[in-house]
């Protein structure tokens, strides 16, 4: 019962926050940009939590035990996508007094540009959100609501009705002060967990930091292994690359940086929120070489699913009740900080760029509820279909749902040409294709296996694809 009355308090919080916010206005301005007003500061720390997101803080410890800390290697990759970000996009959707950043579409290539780049969007972002909600619904369901017999549909259906009761009426401005204070309780919980964690094995500080360097699993580059997914050189490419494409090409993330007042204040919440994410990685991941190390002293045998070892601990309570309650924070702030951003992008992105109705309140309360609906349904197939680490494969998803779009803005950016505009729409759907007949080709042939720079690869099919049939 402890963790419903943790749910139900923190909720109560975000609904409170909800509230005033949206006590005065609650028309499509305010639902869309916040009237261009939101402090910088506070975009940029609550940009953190819904970044990292549920799936982070249950499945980047449990990296460690697979591939050690080598995730690193990608998240300093992060770092540089946002400085690209910050001073090649924003510019742009600054100049161009955007709402959608895909509307960039409509006035550099055509109508047809634009719905296919929105289209991707919101196939990638629904996907991509349900999977990482998906993770906190599981792990809510094994734990608590498995003893009461209640059904999985009803667990997600109740988690997002949550998240669409605090979301519905502030849309944009309400999440620009419910993520920083969410933000703030992942990272308290993180650091708590931490804290007894190393109490329970009667480390102090600086004990604490000699373990983690000397442990087996604080290897984190990888230079002399040029077909290992963990090559350094892949993931830091890799990074860079998913940063520019899930933020700065992703209308969801940068939706609130478009809420600051002015193109300096949103770089500068940019390249602090960035700069701020190689940190928060190095925390979780040592977190999970933590939890090597106490199993280990322990004799303790992990579960072979990474996604399980801090749930398994928190859940046992061999750590203690208030573990228990930091976890269930922890947790629920990085689902909620992610879930309530994506389906707000998800309602302004379909009715600004696909139904062409920005000023239409009705139209955006009623998209808003069946996105939700949407929603539970890709979580519920979501669960039918996931068979690998839940990180990996939005990771994947990405790889092939937004290669396009990073064809499309790379084409535009960096050439004068135009496109035929017709053809943007198969050429879009091919790429994708073709990537994956070249992965299951290569790798059948020479046993190399593509990782993130699948990325990279579908991006450039989408680009000389437009190259080759555009209108000289």
């Amino acid at each position: 019962m402890i963790i419903i009355f943790t749910v139900l308090a923190y909720f109560l919080v975000l609904y409170t926050i909800s509230r005033i916010t949206a006590k005065r206005n609650s028309g499509n301005t305010v639902f869309y940009r916040a009237n261009r007003r939101s402090p910088w500061y506070m975009v940029a720390f609550g940009m953190i939590g819904a970044s990292l997101s549920g799936v982070t803080f249950v499945s980047v410890p449990g990296m460690v035990g697979r591939i050690d800390m080598t995730y690193m290697q990608t998240a300093i990759g992060f770092f540089f996508g946002y400085i690209v970000i910050s001073f090649v996009l924003l510019p742009l959707y600054y100049r161009l007094n955007l709402t959608t950043i895909y509307t960039y579409l409509n006035k550099r290539f055509g109508t047809k540009s634009y719905k296919t780049g929105a289209s991707f969007f919101l196939i990638s972002k629904m996907t991509g959100a349900a999977a990482r909600f998906y993770l906190v619904c599981v792990i809510l369901q094994q734990f608590v609501f498995d003893a009461y017999d209640i059904p999985f549909v009803v667990t997600v259906a109740c988690m997002v009705g949550l998240v669409w009761l605090y979301t519905y009426r502030g849309g944009i401005k309400t999440l620009v002060w419910t993520d920083s204070f969410q933000t703030f309780c992942l990272f308290a919980a993180l650091i708590l967990i931490m804290v007894f964690l190393a109490k329970s094995m009667n480390w102090s500080f600086a004990d604490a930091c000699t373990a983690i360097s000397n442990s087996a699993h604080s290897r984190m580059f990888v230079f002399d292994d040029w077909i290992s997914k963990q090559n350094f050189f892949k993931q830091f490419l890799s990074g860079i690359f998913i940063t520019i494409v899930m933020t700065g090409l992703d209308q969801d993330m940068m939706q609130k940086n478009l809420t600051c007042k002015t193109l300096r204040e949103a770089q500068k919440d940019m390249c602090s929120y960035g700069f701020m994410f190689i940190p928060a990685n190095l925390l979780f991941l040592s977190l999970g070489v933590m939890i090597t190390l106490y199993a280990s002293s322990r004799g303790i045998v992990l579960p072979d699913s990474g996604d399980e070892w801090l749930p398994m601990f928190a859940a046992s309570g061999q750590w203690g009740l208030p573990v228990l309650i930091f976890f269930t924070i922890g947790i629920m702030a990085a689902a909620f900080s992610s879930a309530d951003s994506a389906l707000t992008a998800l309602t302004t992105s379909y009715c600004i760029d696909i139904a062409g109705r920005e000023h239409d309140e009705r139209l955006r309360r009623r998209v808003h509820i069946i996105i939700c609906i949407v929603f539970v349904a890709c979580i519920l197939l979501f669960k039918l279909l996931n068979s690998t680490s839940v990180i990996d494969a939005i990771y994947t998803l990405c790889s092939y749902t937004y290669g396009p779009l990073l064809g499309l803005f790379a084409y535009g950016l960096f050439t004068h040409r135009g496109v035929n505009d017709k053809l943007v729409p198969y050429i879009a759907i091919a790429s994708p294709l073709v990537c994956y007949a070249i992965d299951v080709a290569v790798s059948a042939f020479t046993g190399y296996q593509f990782g993130y720079e699948m990325l990279m690869l579908n991006g450039l099919l989408t680009f000389v694809g437009l190259w080759i049939t555009c209108k000289k």
